[in-house]
């Protein structure tokens, strides 16, 4: 089971809201995860990104691998990635 840290969309139509969440990487965007490890809004200016970094480094230990976009905001926050 490969383990993916990846965005889950939620919001309404037109106001996009994501969780950053660890996922099996077979299961469907917005279906089942493990567990929710942040929050991720590109509506406001700037884009608010909330993240359990504990919990991020934590999976990352385990072997989770983040999608490109959850990389560039993990970047962002300040968490290294390994490559």
């Amino acid at each position: 089971m490969a383990v993916r840290i990846r965005l889950a969309r939620q919001g309404a139509k037109k106001k996009p809201f994501y969780r950053i969440v660890v996922a099996n990487s077979e299961s469907r965007r917005d279906g089942s995860f493990l567990e929710i490890v942040g929050t991720y809004n590109p509506i406001t200016n700037p884009a608010e990104v909330t993240l359990k970094q504990e919990r991020v480094e934590h999976w990352l230990g385990e072997g989770a691998k983040p999608t490109d976009t959850v990389r560039s905001l993990m970047k962002d926050k300040g968490i290294k990635v390994p490559a």
